[in-house]
Order: structure tokens, then sequence, then C-alpha cells
């Protein structure tokens, strides 16, 4: 199938394939017309890719992940499961550091409001005094 025809069966861009490519995730045949060829196959090769991005991975991290799913082994099963391991754990440092922003901006934003609320009473009161 052409680029086109698998971009569209597995709901990606042309330009998403491309990429894919480019990174070494996906690989094609070229016509002798430097078409690009896929396979049945690619179609849930690029679904699994696409799954995988969905979790934040970067490209650099699947392709380190792509040999589970190419050659199955003990080995390479057991790699992928401490590769996704150390994912999460940077996943959950992300959330952690986010939290902490999310607390530290929730302080500043009960300053700021408590702040405003002394301005509106100094209005009022210099209001009232005339």
């Amino acid at each position: 199938m052409r680029i086109g025809e698998l971009a569209a069966r597995a709901a990606v861009s042309v330009r998403s394939l491309r990429y894919y490519e480019q990174q070494g995730l996906l690989t094609s045949v070229r016509t002798p017309s430097g078409q690009r060829q896929y396979t049945e196959h690619d179609v849930d090769r690029v679904r699994f890719i696409q799954g995988l991005y969905a979790a934040n991975l970067s490209s650099t991290t699947i392709a380190e992940l792509m040999p589970c799913r190419d050659a199955p082994s003990m080995h390479n099963s057991d790699a992928t499961l401490e590769r996704m391991a150390r994912e999460r754990e940077r996943i959950t440092a992300q959330i952690d550091d986010l939290l902490r922003a999310r607390d530290t901006l929730d302080r500043m934003v009960a300053v700021a409001r408590s702040h405003r609320e002394s301005l509106l009473d100094q209005s009022q009161s210099r209001t009232n005094q005339r």
C-alpha cells in the first residue's frame, strides 16, 4: 500500500509516517519511481508507535522498545519492561514537579487575592471618610 493509504488506515498524517521513517521506527520499500510501499503489518506497527507517543515517550525511547515487538525474546521483553519502568519514574517525577508548581502558584494566588482585598478595603475606607 502507498503512504496515503497507510496514513488513512492508521489515522496519522503522511508527515508523521515520513518522520517515523526518518527516526528508524518504520521502513518502506521503494518502487522504481521512488514511491514508498508498506505492508498490512505496518498499519499495526504505526498504531503501536502512536500508542507509545500517547504515553509521552520520545522517538528515541520508542526505538529502544521496538526490538521487543520486532524480535520477541525474554531478553528483549526484560529490557522493554525495565525501560518502561524508567519512563514511568520519569513521568511520575514530572507529575510531582507539576504538583509542586501548582501548589506554589496556589499560594501566590492567595497572596495576590489577600493583597487585592486590602487594596479594596483601603479604597472603601477612603470613600467612607469623604
